[in-house]
Protein backbone atom coordinates (compact mmCIF):
# COMPACT_ATOMS: atom_id res chain seq x y z
CA UNK A 1 0.00 0.00 0.00
CA UNK A 2 2.82 2.39 0.91
CA UNK A 3 4.53 1.80 -2.49
CA UNK A 4 1.26 2.51 -4.32
CA UNK A 5 0.79 5.76 -2.38
CA UNK A 6 4.36 6.88 -3.13
CA UNK A 7 3.87 5.98 -6.80
CA UNK A 8 0.58 7.88 -6.93
CA UNK A 9 2.08 10.97 -5.24
CA UNK A 10 5.08 10.86 -7.60
CA UNK A 11 2.84 10.58 -10.66
CA UNK A 12 0.67 13.43 -9.38
CA UNK A 13 3.73 15.64 -8.78
CA UNK A 14 5.01 14.95 -12.31
CA UNK A 15 1.61 15.68 -13.84
CA UNK A 16 1.17 18.94 -11.93
CA UNK A 17 4.76 20.02 -12.60
CA UNK A 18 4.40 19.23 -16.30
CA UNK A 19 1.20 21.23 -16.64
CA UNK A 20 2.78 24.21 -14.86
CA UNK A 21 5.80 24.06 -17.15
CA UNK A 22 3.55 23.93 -20.20
CA UNK A 23 1.61 26.99 -19.03
CA UNK A 24 4.68 29.15 -18.40
CA UNK A 25 5.56 30.02 -22.04
CA UNK A 26 2.04 31.30 -22.79
CA UNK A 27 2.23 33.72 -19.88
CA UNK A 28 5.64 34.99 -21.02
CA UNK A 29 4.48 35.68 -24.59
CA UNK A 30 5.11 39.43 -24.64
CA UNK A 31 5.70 40.47 -28.25
CA UNK A 32 9.28 41.45 -29.05
CA UNK A 33 8.09 44.68 -30.64
CA UNK A 34 4.85 46.27 -29.46
CA UNK A 35 2.62 48.97 -30.89
CA UNK A 36 2.62 51.32 -27.91
CA UNK A 37 0.79 54.40 -29.26
CA UNK A 38 -1.24 55.40 -32.29
CA UNK A 39 -2.00 59.07 -32.95
CA UNK A 40 -4.74 58.58 -35.53
CA UNK A 41 -6.40 62.03 -35.53
CA UNK A 42 -3.72 64.69 -36.00
CA UNK A 43 -4.37 68.01 -34.24
CA UNK A 44 -6.04 70.83 -36.17
CA UNK A 45 -7.70 70.76 -39.55
CA UNK A 46 -7.13 67.72 -41.77
CA UNK A 47 -5.72 69.73 -44.68
CA UNK A 48 -3.23 67.09 -45.91
CA UNK A 49 -0.26 69.36 -45.26
CA UNK A 50 2.92 67.42 -44.56
CA UNK A 51 2.90 68.81 -41.01
CA UNK A 52 -0.62 67.48 -40.44
CA UNK A 53 0.19 64.12 -42.05
CA UNK A 54 3.28 63.70 -39.87
CA UNK A 55 1.28 64.41 -36.72
CA UNK A 56 -0.47 61.11 -37.48
CA UNK A 57 1.83 58.28 -36.40
CA UNK A 58 2.38 54.88 -34.83
CA UNK A 59 5.02 54.26 -32.15
CA UNK A 60 6.69 50.84 -31.94
CA UNK A 61 8.74 49.85 -28.88
CA UNK A 62 11.28 47.04 -28.41
CA UNK A 63 10.21 45.25 -25.20
CA UNK A 64 13.02 42.66 -25.28
CA UNK A 65 16.54 42.75 -23.87
CA UNK A 66 18.21 42.42 -27.27
CA UNK A 67 18.38 44.50 -30.45
CA UNK A 68 15.93 43.43 -33.17
CA UNK A 69 16.35 43.95 -36.91
CA UNK A 70 13.01 45.09 -38.40
CA UNK A 71 14.09 44.51 -42.02
CA UNK A 72 11.02 43.42 -44.06
CA UNK A 73 8.64 43.89 -41.10
CA UNK A 74 5.36 45.57 -42.03
CA UNK A 75 2.85 47.89 -40.40
CA UNK A 76 -0.62 48.02 -41.97
CA UNK A 77 -4.16 49.23 -41.37
CA UNK A 78 -7.55 47.58 -42.01
CA UNK A 79 -7.57 48.92 -45.60
CA UNK A 80 -4.20 47.22 -46.22
CA UNK A 81 -2.09 50.37 -46.53
CA UNK A 82 1.38 48.93 -45.88
CA UNK A 83 4.58 50.46 -44.52
CA UNK A 84 7.61 48.18 -44.92
CA UNK A 85 11.01 48.43 -43.27
CA UNK A 86 12.76 47.78 -46.59
CA UNK A 87 16.35 47.76 -45.32
CA UNK A 88 18.13 46.83 -42.11
CA UNK A 89 16.67 48.79 -39.22
CA UNK A 90 17.93 47.87 -35.76
CA UNK A 91 15.81 48.77 -32.74
CA UNK A 92 17.70 48.60 -29.44
CA UNK A 93 16.15 47.21 -26.25
CA UNK A 94 13.74 49.67 -24.65
CA UNK A 95 13.92 52.06 -27.62
CA UNK A 96 11.03 53.23 -29.80
CA UNK A 97 10.59 54.25 -33.40
CA UNK A 98 7.78 56.48 -34.67
CA UNK A 99 6.36 55.85 -38.15
CA UNK A 100 4.87 59.13 -39.43
CA UNK A 101 2.31 59.12 -42.25
CA UNK A 102 3.83 61.96 -44.32
CA UNK A 103 7.23 62.65 -45.87
CA UNK A 104 10.53 63.31 -44.10
CA UNK A 105 14.09 62.13 -43.60
CA UNK A 106 14.37 58.76 -41.88
CA UNK A 107 16.38 58.63 -38.65
CA UNK A 108 16.99 56.04 -35.94
CA UNK A 109 13.87 57.20 -34.06
CA UNK A 110 11.58 58.53 -36.82
CA UNK A 111 10.55 56.86 -40.06
CA UNK A 112 8.29 58.30 -42.76
CA UNK A 113 5.61 56.46 -44.74
CA UNK A 114 5.76 59.04 -47.53
CA UNK A 115 2.01 59.19 -48.00
CA UNK A 116 0.15 62.26 -49.26
CA UNK A 117 -3.06 60.95 -47.64
CA UNK A 118 -4.03 60.04 -44.08
CA UNK A 119 -3.66 56.34 -43.28
CA UNK A 120 -5.36 55.88 -39.91
CA UNK A 121 -9.14 56.39 -39.81
CA UNK A 122 -10.47 58.78 -37.16
CA UNK A 123 -13.74 56.81 -37.04
CA UNK A 124 -12.04 53.58 -35.96
CA UNK A 125 -9.28 51.42 -37.39
CA UNK A 126 -6.55 48.99 -36.41
CA UNK A 127 -2.79 48.80 -36.78
CA UNK A 128 -1.18 45.41 -37.45
CA UNK A 129 2.53 44.64 -37.06
CA UNK A 130 4.00 41.61 -38.85
CA UNK A 131 7.53 40.26 -38.85
CA UNK A 132 9.56 39.43 -41.99
CA UNK A 133 7.90 36.00 -42.23
CA UNK A 134 4.44 37.63 -42.25
CA UNK A 135 3.57 36.41 -38.76
CA UNK A 136 1.37 38.75 -36.72
CA UNK A 137 3.39 40.21 -33.84
CA UNK A 138 1.05 42.82 -32.37
CA UNK A 139 -2.09 44.82 -33.13
CA UNK A 140 -3.94 47.80 -31.76
CA UNK A 141 -7.47 48.99 -32.53
CA UNK A 142 -9.57 52.01 -31.61
CA UNK A 143 -13.03 53.46 -32.01
CA UNK A 144 -14.32 56.87 -33.05
CA UNK A 145 -13.59 58.92 -29.93
CA UNK A 146 -10.39 60.76 -29.09
CA UNK A 147 -7.29 61.46 -31.15
CA UNK A 148 -4.83 58.81 -29.98
CA UNK A 149 -4.66 55.55 -28.10
CA UNK A 150 -2.05 53.79 -26.00
CA UNK A 151 -1.87 50.11 -26.78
Amino acid sequence: MKKRLIGFVSALAIAVGGSLAAAAPAQAATPAIMITKVYYNSPGTDNRSNTSLNAEYVRLTNKRSSTINLKNWTLRDKSNHVYKFASNFYLKPGYSVVIHTGKGTNTSSNRYWGSGNYIWNNTGDAAYLRNSAGTGIDSCSWGSSGSYTYC
